[in-house]
């Protein structure tokens, strides 16, 4: 896996950076402000040998407001094969929202607390990296609630509400069967039941699945 690291603390990004190369995986550069983040990408680009996954600070210089979320919907926009995971202090509703606009592919967003569990992290990094979804569990509970406010997910049992906020994270039917120790034809079941209430046809793959109950509880 190649990555990219955009993060201003120095301390923070070579850390990251060991963590991830001692797990055997490239990390082709590390920047700490997100116009430097953008050109690294672009040169990437045009020697094609771009990242499979970038991971960046929310806030970066100069304001250290929203550059780095801002760095990172631009680039879902312009490399849409590129995963991008963003990392921030708190739950910031807006921009987890905004990232996750018109596409949940191969995005992510956790908090920094999340990086001292490694090995979840490391595996949220390569779940991105392959077009997947890693959603910390705190931002999902702020998306569900904000729909259960508007009785989005009036038709669900809580039973159901468990397993969506455990899809929305990205979790598998075997993940999420294990999480819950419940068996995973129960998954199955809970799954079919909970697209069927808010009127989303299922499809094949785990992040179709994700990526319509998110656009659902964005809508």
């Amino acid at each position: 896996m190649r990555v990219v690291i955009a993060e201003d603390s120095v301390l923070l990004r070579e850390g990251l950076t060991r963590l991830l190369t001692d797990r055997g995986h490239d990390v082709v550069a590390g920047v700490g402000d997100a116009e430097a983040l953008i050109k690294t990408i672009d040169e990437l680009a045009a020697q094609s040998a771009l990242p499979d996954v970038v991971v960046a600070d929310v806030r970066m210089p100069p304001t250290h407001t929203d550059e780095g979320v801002r760095a990172a919907v631009q680039l879902r926009r312009d490399h849409p094969g590129v995963g991008v995971l963003v990392l921030s202090q708190y739950v910031e509703e807006q921009y987890a929202t905004e990232l996750l606009a018109g596409s949940s592919r191969g995005v992510g967003y956790l908090l920094k607390d999340r990086v001292a569990e490694v090995r979840e992290f490391v595996d949220a990094v390569v779940r991105v990296a392959r077009g997947g979804t890693a959603l910390d569990p705190e931002v999902v509970a702020q998306l569900l609630g904000r729909s259960r406010k508007q009785d989005v997910l009036a038709g669900l049992t809580p039973r159901e509400r468990e397993v969506l906020g455990l899809m929305a994270e990205g979790r598998t039917n075997s993940a999420i069967a294990k999480q819950l120790v419940v068996s995973d034809g129960a998954v199955e079941k809970h799954v079919s039941n909970i697209f069927q209430k808010l009127g989303l046809s299922p499809s094949e793959g785990d992040h179709r699945r994700v990526l319509a109950v998110l656009t659902y509880l964005n809508s």
